[in-house]
Parts: structure tokens; sequence; C-alpha cells
């Protein structure tokens, strides 16, 4: 009995875990370079990483629009729109949902940034952020903080959605006051 326990233990591990950590690129490494994309917005319109130069970017993927977890680190971001624009950041939020979806969940939510869809897994896998679960995939909770060039100043694997917003701008304030004064 305890050989058939432990031998459907494995097969469960074996059918959750193996694809999922072979679907899954490593993610940029701080201080490499941020990996540039366009994907469309909410609004249909694409943007592009590369636009965003000379600013802050807190880009982060979320599993699904309209899920508990996910509406919860939107509205967090959302609220702190003023500090994030203090900063010279902005938000961006990446999930495999649809231009329609996204648009759907803006709505309801009332967010004002952007929301970028990735149906095509690309830029999601490109993070190290896809996760993929046999048919099922989504976009795994991640967000990376990229500099004014484009670099990955830091890289969140294990997120909050409650305290996130709060520990982003926590350590703009902390990384901001590194730098040298403009002239």
């Amino acid at each position: 009995m305890l050989r058939i326990v432990l031998l459907l233990v494995f097969v469960v591990a074996l059918v959750v875990f193996v694809p999922r950590l072979l679907s899954r690129s490593a993610a940029p490494a701080e201080g490499s370079n941020a990996p540039d994309f366009t994907l469309p917005s909410e609004e249909g319109s694409a943007v592009s990483l590369k636009d965003y130069r000379g600013k802050w970017v807190v880009l982060y993927f979320y599993p699904k629009d309209q899920t508990p977890g996910c509406s919860r680190e939107a509205h967090n971001f959302q609220v702190d729109q003023p500090k994030f624009d203090e900063r010279n950041a902005v938000v961006l939020g990446v999930s495999l949902d649809s231009v329609d979806s996204h648009k759907k969940f803006c709505a309801k939510e009332g967010l004002n940034f952007k929301l970028l869809s990735d149906t095509g897994h690309t830029v999601t896998d490109s993070y190290g952020s896809l996760t993929n679960l046999g048919l099922v995939k989504f976009a795994a909770r991640h967000t990376f903080l990229i500099d004014p060039a484009g670099k990955v100043a830091k890289a969140y694997t294990a997120v909050d959605p409650l305290k996130h917003s709060v520990e982003v701008l926590a350590e703009l304030d902390r990384l901001q006051k590194k730098l040298p004064a403009a002239p």
C-alpha cells in the first residue's frame, strides 16, 4: 500500500512540476539588459519597452484578469499611481489574457495604467514568468523593476499582491538614492 501511495505521489509530481520546469526560461538577472518587447495594450495600441527609456518601469506579470489576488495587486498599483509618477516610474502589467479581457478589467477596476496582452507567451517566457501546468499556461506573479537605461534593477519572484506596490515604491526610493544627482 505504501508503495502505491509513493508511486502516486511521484507520478503527480512528474505531471505537475516537470512541464512547469521545462517550459520556464530563466528570468533576466539583476544588472542585465531587460528583454525588449512590443505588446498590445488594453487600448489595442502597441507598447514597447524602448518607449520608456529615461523612466523607471515596473513590469509586473500576473496570472489572470478579474481574479481576487490580481485585482488587489492592480488596485494597489492604481492607488499608488501618483507616487510612481513622482518617482518618474511607469507601471505596466502583463498577462496572457486578451486585449478585450484587459479592457474589461481596466473598466471594472478603474485602472489607468497599461495592461499588456501576451497571448503568444513570448514576453512572459523571456522574463522567466511563464508557468505551464500541462494544458494550462499562465503568467507567474513576478515583477521586474527596470531602470531608465533599460537594465533590470530588481527582480521579484515571490510577490505578495497585498503589499507589493508599497514594496516596489520603497525599492525605487532606495535605488534612486544611490544614483548620482542629475546636472
